[in-house]
């Protein structure tokens, strides 16, 4: 149970990691012409990213329910889910937020 949460962990990290270059790379090149390019490669890691965090979680969540806990209490279904969706929300709310300005 423990291995399934650090494995969560792990790709969210992962998650993080490809909205980061995404906000990097519109960074670096945000002075280049067309502007709309660089937005446009930095929102396909900015999608990445969510699509990362949502398999994250269904991934948990599957393997959640297979696993017998023992005497460690594993994490609660919805705290998994309100993690995931903090992430996601916060990834789509970069990707307005690059377009924007």
């Amino acid at each position: 149970m423990l291995a399934n949460e650090r494995t969560y962990a792990g790709w969210m990290r992962t998650g993080l990691a490809s909205a980061g270059l995404g906000l990097g790379f519109n960074a670096i090149f945000r002075a280049t012409e067309p502007t709309w390019l660089a937005k446009v490669v930095a929102s396909v890691f900015i999608a990445l990213s969510m699509f990362i965090f949502w398999s994250a979680w269904r991934q948990a969540a599957k393997i959640r329910g297979r696993l017998d806990s023992h005497k460690s209490s594993p994490l609660p279904k919805s705290r998994l889910g309100f993690m995931t969706g903090f992430f996601i929300f916060g990834s789509f709310s970069l990707g307005v937020v690059l377009w924007i300005l």
